[in-house]
């Protein structure tokens, strides 16, 4: 049955809860839009896509300006927003569980809330991917230009270099996409390893950094852990939250891969001491290195250390890895729009072309889309190379949110149909069900009431909810008789086969 006409007959199919022994009644649910895929993607591949989505331009470019503003007290924002980004993948967890699909949360979405809800959550995804996929490239541009050899080159020249060749490599297959985010993350995670085990020997041995010597007097005699206050570091949030915006990420792969229901829940439960290790501790370690005064958001804070450390060319290196951790994340957001698309297309809410998939299992119509956005952060880089990157982050933090707080209204949904009894829930769960999706959204919200107080670029971007909402509902009554259309011709032959 098609994922168009399930909601008609939702009960038809029953199965025993896994972990549970008891009997509940399953959806037949079927996404059309997970045809035609290559399972390529292995264990090692779903891990590493974890790793990396849990780490990224966020940390290695964003920590920066943020330390700067709120100093050592944004560990605690890093660590806030880990838990309920780990809610949430969470919570797509267990929807994986119950039935994979490379449509991930539209699909589910379309499951439990109609055509309304699928449409809403991928383009609020796509609002998301698109945004960010300019950051991606800003921060690439910027990384760039640490090198003399690219000082003189124009910014937006750099960010478009950046976007050709990671397009290149996502149109050949989901095999080549899953080698590169594994090598990517394999980078990151060692550059982050060595950086750990360099600043705890800084630490303990005292060794001097740039004047400094590191120990707790760096965050003692420079105003303690809330220089500022508290508010600074609760005006970050909003930003924080787009340093983890591809934890979801592993829930569109599953749809690629062998045995998920095995692979997943591994994959999905490191990613909390993942967070902590590498967010947390190494927010904690570069406020005990140095002053938080010592870091701005012109330079990653990591090269910002081993430039000040004296170390030759290892500030070259450790800039080469957060260029990585750019390109890792243009390279996810591609692969994973052009999956949501394909399966918004199928059901109509999507422009057709983006439905297309070439030989090699690739939707490049939707990847295609996606970077002609891209495209267009190139010409923000040309008139306005300073602001760029932070105009891109607070729409890609709208986006972010929209995406989270619909994954977890699935969630609830799902947990309410289990309660039921018209479905069953894997024995891989979100824990304290339903309150944990309750908080997640009332926190989710909170966030944009710290945007709109944050002011500036932030509040403009909160008042641009309603046109975002209206360009949401026009659009839908633009594609709602294709969608009818589809969903009609799929029922004709549905009857036909039965």
């Amino acid at each position: 049955m098609s994922d168009r006409s399930t909601a008609a007959d939702p009960l038809s199919a029953t199965s025993a809860a896994p972990g549970t022994g008891s009997s509940a009644t399953t959806s037949p649910h079927v996404d059309a839009g997970d045809a035609g895929y290559r399972k390529d993607l292995k264990s090692r591949h779903i891990n590493m896509i974890a790793i990396g989505g849990a780490i990224g331009t966020g940390l290695f470019l964003g920590a920066g300006g943020r330390m700067a503003n709120a100093g050592p007290s944004l560990f605690i924002a890093y660590a806030v927003c880990g838990v309920f980004a780990f809610f949430v993948v969470r919570a797509l967890g267990e929807l994986v569980l119950y039935r994979p699909s490379s449509g991930a949360f539209v699909s589910y979405a379309r499951e439990f809330m109609g055509e309304k809800g699928a449409y809403t959550a991928g383009w609020l995804y796509f609002l998301n991917w698109s945004t960010t996929a300019v950051a991606d490239i800003t921060a690439a541009a910027t990384y760039a230009h640490f090198w003399a050899m690219f000082s003189d080159v124009p910014q937006w020249i750099l960010a478009l270099i950046a976007l050709a060749v990671v397009l290149a490599a996502n149109l050949i297959s989901v095999k080549y996409f899953g080698e590169m985010e594994f090598w990517f993350a394999i980078v990151k995670v060692a550059a982050l390893v060595a950086f750990m085990l360099v600043g705890i020997f800084l630490v303990v041995t005292s060794h001097e950094v740039g004047g400094h010597t590191p120990g707790f007097s760096n965050i003692a005699d420079n105003g303690g852990i809330f220089p500022n206050g508290a508010m600074p570091m609760l005006l970050l949030i909003q930003g924080v939250v787009f340093a983890y915006a591809s934890v979801e990420l592993c829930g569109v792969a599953a749809g690629e891969t062998e045995n998920p229901e095995k692979i997943m829940p591994r994959a999905i439960n490191s990613i909390m001491w993942r967070v902590g290790l590498f967010y947390v501790g190494s927010v904690v370690l570069l406020a005990l290195i140095l002053p938080y005064t010592a870091y701005s958001g012109d330079q990653s804070p990591f090269v910002t250390v081993f430039d000040k450390l004296g170390i030759p060319g290892a500030a070259g290196v450790m800039n080469l890895v957060v260029l990585t951790a750019a390109l890792s994340s243009l390279n996810s957001g591609l692969y994973s729009t052009g999956r949501i698309l394909r399966s918004m297309s199928l059901a109509g809410s999507a422009p057709k072309f983006t439905g297309v998939m070439n030989k090699g299992g690739v939707p490049y119509g939707g990847i295609l889309l996606t970077a002609g956005f891209g495209v267009a952060g190139v010409f923000l880089n040309f008139v306005m190379p300073e602001d760029a990157f932070e105009l891109v982050l607070n729409f890609a933090s709208i986006g972010i949110i929209g995406t989270w707080a619909m994954i977890m209204v699935c969630s609830l949904l799902f947990w309410r149909r289990a309660q039921e009894g018209k479905l069953a829930r894997p024995s891989y769960q979100l824990p304290w069900a339903p309150y944990t999706q309750i908080v997640t959204l009332v926190f989710l919200a909170s966030v944009l009431v710290l945007m709109w107080m944050d002011g500036g670029v932030g509040r403009t971007t909160v008042a641009c909810l309603p046109l975002i909402g209206a360009a949401l509902v026009g659009g839908w009554f633009l594609v709602r008789g294709r969608v009818r259309a589809t969903k009609d011709a799929q029922e004709a032959k549905d009857a036909q086969r039965g």
